[in-house]
């Protein structure tokens, strides 16, 4: 179909990496937690649409690019640790600790914000680049007629499924949340956890070979 071989072990292999907490997750999650499952959700939403940044790069063969130049993966790595530095610090900082109920809508401002937020933090990590370009070429038959399509086919499933999982994780933290009485301590406590994570996210990227 399309190029593509093993579609149902791409299936379950993605569910399973995606399943597993990264990055991404932990912003959902603090976002969900602090604000509600509106918020987990527009962020979940933003990260999906970065994912297809790297979904394209992979399919134009951009990708490619990163993984062969030094350079170019220097000036993403550190872009995307700068930018991962200072979503941190701003969540370890700022006072956010506003719970659900004073959330209760999300203005198109802030709605602009979580979601521009989870787009960047997706498509500025050159590791998901790198990681597109070793994953999908494993289903890509090698007379696939046109390859193109066959990687933009499995990045879709890929993103499809990645963005409800990451939706289920921004509903489970928003339980949480509620079952431990609203946003209050408990958002503030998961948002400064995840500030700090992201600050360890981006030194790690910036000192990644």
């Amino acid at each position: 179909m399309l190029g593509v071989h093993d579609l149902a072990l791409f299936v379950v292999s993605g569910l399973l990496l995606n399943i597993t907490p990264g990055q991404d997750v932990a912003y959902i999650v603090s976002r969900s937690a602090a604000h509600g499952l509106r918020d987990g959700a527009v962020a979940a939403l933003g990260i999906g649409t970065g994912c297809f940044v790297h979904v394209f790069a992979a399919a134009l063969g951009l990708s490619a690019i990163l993984a062969t130049s030094a350079t170019a993966f220097l000036v993403v790595k550190l872009v995307g640790a700068a930018y991962l530095v200072y979503v941190g610090a701003a969540m370890l900082l700022g006072r956010g600790n506003g719970g659900p109920a004073r959330r209760d809508s999300l203005d198109k401002a802030s709605a602009r914000k979580v979601f521009s937020q989870g787009f960047l933090t997706n498509a500025l990590n050159p590791k998901v680049a790198l990681f597109f370009l070793a994953f999908l070429p494993q289903f890509v038959d090698a007379g696939a007629g046109s390859r193109p399509m066959a990687f933009l086919l499995l990045g879709v499933i890929f993103t499809f499924n990645g963005t409800l999982i990451n939706l289920l994780w921004a509903w489970s933290a928003a339980r949480l949340s509620t079952m431990l009485g609203g946003g209050g301590r408990f958002g503030v406590w998961i948002k400064r956890a995840v500030g700090t994570l992201f600050i360890s996210f981006g030194i790690r990227l910036a000192l990644a070979e």
